[in-house]
């Protein structure tokens, strides 16, 4: 039997409040070109920056978007992250809930760890393999239970932006 040291990495995403961010694990080169295909074909006004980290070959983090703002943030925040097959995707002009659909549809990906415009932490085991993302802690505890009140505001809030009628 072999044994293996095992230690933690918590790295927190950074990204301004106002950009919305999808990071999961996906398997294989193609992904960057597929996942930018699935983000274009969601909207024409949705700007966007992604990276992949490879974890062979040359390891290299591969980038594309239609934002460089948001590819260069992506790319920071890949690279910070450092697992191998990871991808992050920044959003403006658009929310997760409009592309999660499409990214689970690209073969090559195998799960999404979060998508949120909270702040979030990323969970990273290390071990001399390499590196791999365990978790994600996305946004604060909460405060409460809601009240009827509480309902009727998300009801409304759901309408306002045009996801009930």
């Amino acid at each position: 039997m072999t044994t293996t040291t095992l230690s933690w990495d918590v790295v927190r995403v950074d990204k301004p409040d106002d950009v919305n961010v999808v990071i999961g694990q996906a398997h294989f080169i193609k992904t960057v070109e597929d996942l930018h295909e699935a983000m274009v074909g969601v909207s024409s006004s949705l700007r966007f920056g992604l990276a992949f980290c490879e974890a062979s070959g040359p390891r290299l983090v591969r980038r594309t978007g239609n934002d460089p703002e948001l590819v260069e943030l992506a790319t920071r925040n890949a690279q910070a992250i450092a697992a191998g097959h990871c991808f992050v995707i920044f959003l403006r002009d658009g929310f997760p809930v409009s592309i999660l659909n499409p990214v689970k549809a690209v073969p090559e990906v195998c799960t999404i760890h979060c998508a949120t415009a909270n702040p979030v932490d990323i969970l990273v085991a290390v071990t001399p393999r390499g590196r791999g993302i365990v978790g994600v802690v996305d946004g604060q505890a909460p405060l409460g239970v809601e009240t009827d009140r509480d309902v009727a505001d998300r009801h409304d809030l759901l309408r306002a932006i045009g996801y009930k009628l």
